[in-house]
């Protein structure tokens, strides 16, 4: 399992674009994770689900809420992962109103979340393999700081949680 101090695994995420510019088209594009991260200050936060109950009523709100604060704080991007393809990311973003705040970023075989050791099995309630719930601060593409939440928690991943510590890794 990914702990703090290391290296973020290499690998692609992908995200829905919904304007054409900066080298990507319109529609779901890939992403390398090692350059994406690179001279960077990522506050990363990964969930089971888009469009779940939790997930879509504290966690993402939180983030959106909380993003001017956490730029100030150094943050230069905030990435929103799941275990869900590219349209249904940027379907949800759309509903979450995330644009310029929070980029929803699909992991959608959660090969991603198989490289970190984060997994979770919903596969008993008809959701498959999906992401943990947790929060990292990566820097330069090193973990500085890993929130896991315990089975049916939230209470160390929440954006006010990642703020504090945006603000004592500055």
């Amino acid at each position: 399992m990914l702990k703090v101090g290391d290296k973020l695994p290499a690998g692609t995420l992908s995200e829905f674009v919904e304007v054409e510019g900066n080298g990507c088209s319109i529609g779901p594009n890939a992403f390398d994770i090692e350059k994406s991260t690179a001279g960077k200050t990522v506050a990363i936060f990964a969930l089971p689900g888009a469009y779940t109950p939790t997930c879509s009523a504290k966690h993402v709100p939180g983030y959106v809420e909380h993003a001017e604060a956490l730029k100030a704080a150094g943050v230069d991007e905030i990435w929103c992962l799941s275990v869900n393809d590219a349209f249904v990311m940027g379907a949800w973003g759309r509903d979450q109103k995330t644009g310029g705040k929070v980029r929803m970023m699909a992991d959608g075989s959660a090969a991603f979340t198989q490289a970190v050791g984060l997994t979770l099995d919903l596969t008993s309630r008809g959701m498959g393999l999906r992401s943990n719930r947790y929060s990292m601060l990566v820097k330069d593409g090193v973990v500085a700081t890993l929130n896991i939440e315990g089975p049916g928690k939230f209470e160390v991943s929440d954006a006010a949680t990642m703020l504090a510590q945006a603000q004592q890794n500055r």
